[in-house]
């Protein structure tokens, strides 16, 4: 069952974070200023799908780990302290700075700049959790590598 927990709740914290980071993208290149604001305002409520799922996946993959530190696991918390570093200290912070700006219709230099940090962030943390869904299926047997 925690094997269950964690590959769903993995997929679930990967997947909103795509979904964070695409509905802006297309949001701002190629929506109006209301649709901006749609996004900018509903990603933060995003957070209470977000969070949990990443506190599922962090958890069942300390209790997977067994205790281990050494492989792909230790590769795997290396990877989460920086993950959550970035989702607490600049992800969060920036969603919420960004939706109060956007609500405010305030889409001036500040908010443009922060947009850019929490789309370079945001890519960052999806790059480490494809990365660690690599190292996870490695270890489950799912990935095999091709012959040269």
């Amino acid at each position: 069952m925690i094997i269950i927990t964690h590959r769903v709740a993995g997929i679930v914290a990967i997947l909103t974070i795509a979904c964070f980071w695409l509905a802006t993208v297309f949001s701002e290149l190629f929506a109006t200023e209301a649709a901006v604001i749609a996004v900018k305002t509903a990603i933060p409520w995003g957070f209470l799908l977000l969070i949990p799922a990443l506190v599922a996946a962090g958890g069942s993959g300390v209790s997977l780990a067994k205790g281990r530190r050494a492989g792909r696991v230790g590769t795997k918390r290396k990877r989460m302290p920086i993950l959550a570093a970035n989702g607490l200290l600049v992800l969060m912070p920036a969603a919420f700075f960004l939706a109060f700006k956007a609500q405010s219709h305030a889409f001036d230099a500040g908010f443009y700049i922060v947009q850019f940090v929490e789309l370079t962030a945001g890519a960052v943390n999806l790059v480490l959790l494809g990365l660690n869904m690599r190292d996870g299926m490695a270890m489950a047997g799912r990935l095999r590598r091709r012959p040269a």
